[in-house]
């Protein structure tokens, strides 16, 4: 799949605005410095697709992103704290509501920061995503900052703390800063896509 041709095509304020989903999609989710719009970036050799700011939770839109074999979709951060209650529970509400729906949903990327175990927010969001029978992954953003050494004890950690065995759970660290780790992430979320969509050609 060629990710350089991935353009923007638009973006919901709530999850009631969104028309129905015809193609595969591939959605990032975690909290709001994670690091998840510079990924993105890297991801489609853009650096100003989804927008990075270096205030946290920038993203209070649900985005949609055309690819050639699915659309990506960009979700608020979560965890937030400085902004108002009705904003946080606008967010919430983009995010519960878009995972609530009848959508093509191809594959859920959860994103963590290595350098810290997952927060009580990130567990909750990995918890809901195992209770709706989601189909997802982890990355864990920042692997720039430790050592490779100290990346696999952080994700042999990560592991633990959720109860996932080695084989359960895809976890791919990566690095939005030095590229280290995206190339493995394109081809696990080809290797998801390709199947989601063998599948769906099989049903019909």
């Amino acid at each position: 799949m060629n990710y350089h041709n991935v353009k923007f095509t638009a973006a919901y304020g709530t999850s009631k605005q969104l028309p129905p989903s015809t193609r595969a999609e591939v959605s990032f989710v975690g909290r709001s410095n994670v690091g998840k719009s510079s990924l993105m970036n890297k991801l489609f050799n853009r650096k100003k697709l989804a927008k990075v700011s270096a205030t946290p939770g920038k993203t209070s839109t649900i985005n949609f992103f055309e690819a050639e074999w699915a659309d990506f979709v960009d979700l608020p951060g979560y965890g937030f704290a400085q902004v108002s209650k009705s904003e946080k529970a606008r967010w919430r509400e983009m995010i519960e509501g878009y995972y609530n729906q009848d959508r093509e949903f191809c594959c859920v990327v959860s994103l963590i920061d290595i350098r810290h175990p997952a927060t009580a927010l990130d567990v909750n969001m990995i918890e809901f995503l195992i209770a709706a029978e989601l189909p997802f992954m982890i990355v864990c953003t920042k692997a720039d900052k430790l050592s490779k050494n100290k990346c696999a004890q952080s994700i042999a950690a990560l592991r633990r703390q959720l109860g996932f065995s080695r084989d359960e759970v895809e976890i791919i660290p990566i690095s939005s800063a030095n590229g280290s780790g995206i190339d493995d992430l394109k081809a696990a979320l080809e290797r998801r896509i390709k199947a989601y969509n063998n599948d769906e050609s099989s049903e019909e």
